[in-house]
């Protein structure tokens, strides 16, 4: 078993031989389809939670485009029935096999808030129709694909099946959950971008491996009852007491040579184990200076472990966040019950040319014609706009980009960024000029990287950018700028809008770029993510502190007013955050009244699976740091209340919140912030005639968006319609629909 960091092109392999059919308009998602197209059968199968849109921004979409590519037949089961096995026969048995994901996004966040309230939409559905997909949808297709036919392979993939491959905190059930490929009894997981992954595995079954075969595919997860011979493991199953190190293991000796009886010292406070954990294994070598390394692997602690103990919960997501760089990231292993999980390293990042062959298949940029005229929210969101890159090195702790798309960013060159603007413009219907967005992940980290390959390759940094920005990371926007300027120049471009999340923090280290920013891509308003104002919470955010923000905001409105025009930045918030104190939103609610915002649309702190901040909700620890049994506690509002308070904090003109602010700010001593005065933040009494509007959404109340008190107010209601913003300005609540999957 051997894990390269020499990547094969993605589209080096021999093709297929069911090439000869050709490409097919749309991938198929019903047998009258597959007869259309002469096949009697698909080699792949893709089930997916969303629906059909042949576009790629869309994860069913890429992932079948790229393995029809490679020749194979591939067919979609999009969104399927799952109350039986019938609808997911609907295209027959695939040859290979099926690839299950829930969707673009986690079905869990599709389906609820982060009050854990059933949303009464779906983004990704025709329509918007809500209930479309079930709960954790990835086991849900998985178990019912293997009803219907139990001898043929599952390869999960998405975003849900990426970030639930180890033992993970599940936020809707508050307990934490098996690998999703125990659950769902799957084969294998492909986590994260998974072109790699998945072309190798079908032309490897293709060519009559068996599933069980396939053991080294870097970014692949799957179980085994037997671990390979010639690795060397590495015990990382306890968290040692403060005081005392134990000594490093020589792994050249055994334990009884080093004088030692057990691999470390056992926690006094730790809780009783409820399985002993396996003896640690000891590869006995001859000592050859000139040899190389021998292979590694880390044991992490159970699940059965992490399950009960939220420390070594802690201690496991700080092992698994640190073994993230492809280069450098060793695999990982973790027990279930009598099997072990385990986790290759991540894949290599898509080259230029690779990537851009990704994004340049044969799609058709428009959702399948089945859904007749029914509009599909996400598609409409980036129906106008180009995704120019992957990844994100900002490592924001609420965030798990990283853990998905990787540190390294993944790059489109300029030709084929433009070529795909020449298509949107030429074949995408309803295209009037105006280009949407221009972006990923993050507006602008397109070609910025790690000056040195070397040093890129060793580093285990968490983030390029916190506490600084990196001085081996290169900041010179020069290609976004000059991407910007040859898309505008372009005939029949109008408008290029940039609506991708702007990392303030890196802009303002090339000023030119802001400029051409400023100057050519804000419609009026420019949303950028401060998150907070208090160091203590924008630490655990990993997050800039807000000198930065007020740097960036004084070269904005320079460059606005030299330009002559008015434009505003809209900043968005988090709250119930770990590590918040109810004083913490006090000091961000004055300092919003201060600076005249009024953000109607928050977010609440949503503990995602896998991200660290979610670690840190369910732990209280914090792994950025050494994680122990006396460390840090990260104070972390977890109560139905102390969220709704603080969510009550960002909308501070909101007197429903105002009984709640007023109790809290007089347990804090505070009441002097009771009051009309201008630097009080709450009146003394409620308007004599308010009433209270809880529920806005679903009730017939209106939808809200942040508002500046100095913008330009909406418009008012005309005719019964509902209120419709002059200048829209997104909430961050939902995500683009970027290949996230």
């Amino acid at each position: 078993m051997s894990l390269s960091t020499q990547a094969k092109d993605l589209f080096s392999y021999r093709k297929y031989w069911a090439e000869c059919f050709g490409v097919a308009t749309f991938l198929p998602t019903t047998r009258e389809e597959m007869d259309e197209l002469g096949w009697e059968a698909c080699d792949i199968i893709v089930v997916t939670g969303d629906a059909y849109v042949d576009h790629p921004s869309f994860g069913m979409a890429v992932i079948g485009r790229t393995l029809e590519a490679q020749g194979f037949r591939v067919g979609i089961i999009d969104q399927p029935d799952w109350s039986s096995k019938d609808d997911f026969m609907r295209l027959g048995a695939p040859n290979l096999f099926f690839g299950v994901t829930a969707g673009n996004m986690d079905s869990m966040i599709n389906r609820y808030t982060a009050d854990r309230r059933l949303r009464s939409d779906d983004a990704y559905t025709p329509g918007g129709l809500a209930g479309k997909r079930p709960d954790r949808a990835a086991v849900v297709y998985s178990q019912r694909c293997k009803e219907a036919y139990k001898e043929i392979p599952i390869v999960l993939g998405g975003i849900e099946a990426s970030l639930r491959r180890i033992a993970h905190y599940d936020y809707w059930e508050d307990k934490v959950r098996r690998s999703v490929v125990v659950d769902a009894t799957a084969d294998m997981i492909v986590y994260g971008n998974g072109e790699r992954a998945i072309v190798e595995i079908a032309h490897r079954l293709a060519a009559g491996d068996s599933i069980d075969q396939i053991q080294d595919v870097r970014g692949t997860a799957f179980q085994r009852k037997e671990l390979p011979e010639g690795w060397l493991e590495i015990d990382s199953t306890r968290v040692d007491k403060l005081g005392k190190v134990a000594p490093k293991l020589n792994p050249y000796l055994t334990l009884e040579e080093q004088g030692m009886d057990t691999p470390g010292q056992a926690n006094e406070d730790a809780p009783e184990e409820p399985i002993k954990e396996p003896d640690l294994q000891v590869i006995k070598l001859p000592v050859d200076t000139k040899q190389t390394a021998p292979k590694e692997y880390i044991r992490l602690p159970a699940f059965e472990r992490v399950r009960n103990d939220p420390v070594l919960y802690a201690h496991a997501s700080r092992i698994l966040h640190k073994e993230t760089n492809p280069y450098n990231a060793r695999a990982m292993v973790q027990s279930h019950g009598n099997k072990d999980l385990w986790v290759n390293p991540p894949p290599i990042p898509l080259e230029t040319n690779e990537l851009d062959t990704v994004f340049e298949q044969p799609y058709k940029r428009v959702p399948h014609p089945k859904y007749g005229g029914a509009k599909i929210s996400a598609y409409e969101m980036i129906r106008f706009s180009v995704n120019i890159m992957r990844g994100c090195f900002g490592g924001c702790t609420f965030c798990s980009i990283t853990e998905h798309e990787g540190r390294i960013i993944q790059n489109r060159s300029e030709d084929s960024i433009i070529r795909e603007l020449e298509i949107m413009r030429d074949e995408v219907p309803g295209f009037t000029g105006a280009v949407s967005d221009l972006g990923g992940p993050t507006a602008n980290m397109y070609r910025l990287a790690c000056k040195s390959r070397e040093i890129e390759a060793s580093c285990r940094r968490l983030s390029c950018v916190f506490p600084t920005i990196c001085k081996n990371l290169g900041t010179d926007h020069k290609h976004t700028t000059a991407l910007y300027r040859r898309a505008r120049a372009l005939p029949g471009i109008k408008k290029i809008s940039i609506a991708s999340g702007l990392r303030y923090d890196l802009a303002v280290e090339d000023p030119e770029y802001i400029r051409e920013l400023v100057t050519h891509h804000v419609g009026g308003y420019l949303k950028i993510a401060p998150e907070h104002t208090e160091d203590g919470v924008l630490n655990k955010m990993m997050k800039p502190g807000m000198g930065t923000y007020d740097r960036f905001k004084e070269m904005f409105e320079a460059i606005s007013a030299e330009a002559g025009k008015k434009q505003y930045l809209i900043p968005y918030f988090i709250a119930a955050h770990p590590g918040t104190r109810d004083e913490d939103m006090m000091n961000l609610a004055l300092w919003l009244k201060n600076n005249d915002f009024r953000a109607d649309q928050v977010q609440t702190f949503y503990p995602s699976p896998m991200a660290t901040a979610t670690a840190m909700y369910h732990s209280q620890r914090n792994p950025l740091k050494k994680v122990g049994y006396k460390t840090e506690i990260v104070e972390t509002p977890r109560t139905v209340k102390q969220r709704k308070l603080h969510k009550a904090y960002l909308r501070y003109h909101d007197p429903d919140g105002w009984p709640m602010i007023r109790d809290s700010l007089k347990a804090m001593g505070r009441a002097d912030l009771i009051g009309n005065g201008k630097h009080q933040l709450v009146p003394a009494e409620q308007p004599a005639d308010h009433r209270a509007n809880e529920g806005r959404r679903g009730q017939g109340g209106k939808r809200f968006a942040t508002q500046h008190t100095g913008l330009p107010k909406f418009a008012a209601p005309r005719s019964g319609r509902k209120p419709k913003p002059k200048s829209k300005v997104r909430s961050k609540g939902k995500s683009k629909p970027r290949q996230q999957s």
